[in-house]
């Protein structure tokens, strides 16, 4: 049976993608406010991408986001999805984010990896088969800042640390928490495993790896002395929620044509990268469970296998899009609040079995309430109304007859 935690996270994953051609300006600050209606709906999360270059994915810096964005909201955590760690010196991420972890007062998470639009690494003169490793070593460095584990000292062919230490410990206890993105390969797994972190993955379920990620996790773990959680595993998936499956696929439709990788490149309808979205139709993806596409029932469904695909995960991040109108979109993450994540968090139970006992019990708990509003009037010396009198007339006319049919059989 899977593993399934006592309540799972939901939240979004924020590349963002953002059409070309439109207001980025608008579309700005549009993000902001999705995040300030998640904050309102009771969302645990949302993490904010890093990219450089294809005009798409337009946030920079996410730490600059998610500064404003702690400041217009009061409980979401937020965190870096991700930091793309071969970009930066090891040194200023673990020091930037233990202050926004104090400013915040422990509100956010550190999303690290090796940077997936290779378009960026390039304009730095990074080459592509070096983001991993250098991903792992400057890894290496921030956990061992954050765990104060004594003055780091770490030389490679792009960074160095000499007698290195953070000036603040880091609000979070017993430091902020840090998860590292996974897409196809066993190296984010095995880093998480590694350093007993997190795992973002950030492919979705559609690659023949996702059931095989957190055995890779589990063997780096072992082998490093780490103990790792599935309480910190999230899966990220396209998910749009409607009244039924129909009319999600309808609002969707138009939206998806021309999404972000494909329908708005200079060559309209070209197949793009295939991280993100899935493979095939929306019908399809909906089908199999890639996107998670349909009614709150449909999509409770497709969470519920995957967790019997993955042996069990802390919780779903939604790739934020804007395949729908904005209406739509933000009806999607109300509904998907009200109706689809209290299933996974215990939330409903109580309620279901409170009104069913009551229901079942509803002659023995409520019999009474009629004799007690009569005495009410009677101990404040009033006239029973007409209407009480004549409902009082028909129950004991209805006790009567209940009592001569007993007599009778």
């Amino acid at each position: 049976m899977a593993y399934r935690p006592k309540r799972m996270k939901f939240g979004i994953f924020l590349a963002p993608f953002h059409r070309v051609g439109e207001n980025p300006t608008l579309a700005l600050r549009r993000d902001m406010r999705l995040i300030e209606l998640l904050d309102d709906l009771g969302y645990d999360e949302a993490w904010i991408g890093e990219h450089h270059s294809f005009g798409r994915e337009i946030i920079a810096d996410p730490v600059v986001f998610m500064a404003a964005a702690a400041e217009r909201t009061r409980r979401i955590r937020l965190g870096t999805g991700v930091l793309s760690l071969p970009y930066h010196h090891p040194l200023m991420v673990a020091d930037r984010m233990v202050q926004l972890d104090h400013m915040t007062e422990g509100r956010v998470m550190l999303g690290v990896g090796p940077g997936a639009l290779t378009s960026d690494a390039h304009m730095m003169g990074i080459p592509t088969v070096e983001q991993r490793r250098r991903m792992g070593e400057s890894l290496d460095a921030i956990m061992q800042l954050l765990r104060r584990d004594g003055l780091v000292t770490m030389k490679t062919d792009w960074f160095e640390l000499k007698d290195a230490q953070l000036h603040l410990a880091s609000y979070s206890d017993p430091h902020l928490p840090v998860a590292v993105a996974a897409s196809f390969t066993p190296a984010g797994p095995m880093a998480a495993g590694k350093h007993g972190v997190g795992l973002l993955s950030v492919a979705g379920v559609d690659n023949a790896g996702f059931e095989r990620t957190w055995g890779w996790a589990e063997e780096a773990a072992a082998e490093s002395g780490r103990t790792i959680s599935r309480d910190n595993w999230k899966v990220v998936v396209p998910i749009h929620v409607s009244d039924s499956r129909k009319q999600a696929l309808a609002e969707l439709q138009d939206g998806y044509a021309l999404r972000a990788y494909a329908g708005d490149a200079r060559n309209p309808g070209a197949a793009g990268p295939g991280l993100f979205g899935g493979a095939g139709g929306l019908e399809a993806q909906a089908e199999n469970g890639t996107a998670l596409i349909g009614s709150p029932d449909d999509v409770a469904q497709a969470i519920e296998r995957i967790i019997e695909r993955s042996g069990g995960i802390g919780g779903i991040l939604g790739l934020a899009h804007e395949w729908a109108s904005t209406a739509a979109t933000n009806r999607s993450y109300e509904l998907f609040a009200r109706y689809v994540a209290p299933r996974f968090q215990g939330q409903l139970e109580p309620i279901y079995q409170s009104r069913d006992w009551v229901e079942e019990h509803m002659r023995e708990v409520f019999g009474a309430t009629p004799a007690a509003m009569a005495k009410a009037f009677t101990d404040a010396g009033k006239e029973l109304p007409p209407a009480m009198v004549e409902a009082q007339r028909q129950r004991e006319a209805r006790r009567k007859a209940k009592a001569a049919g007993k007599k009778d059989e």
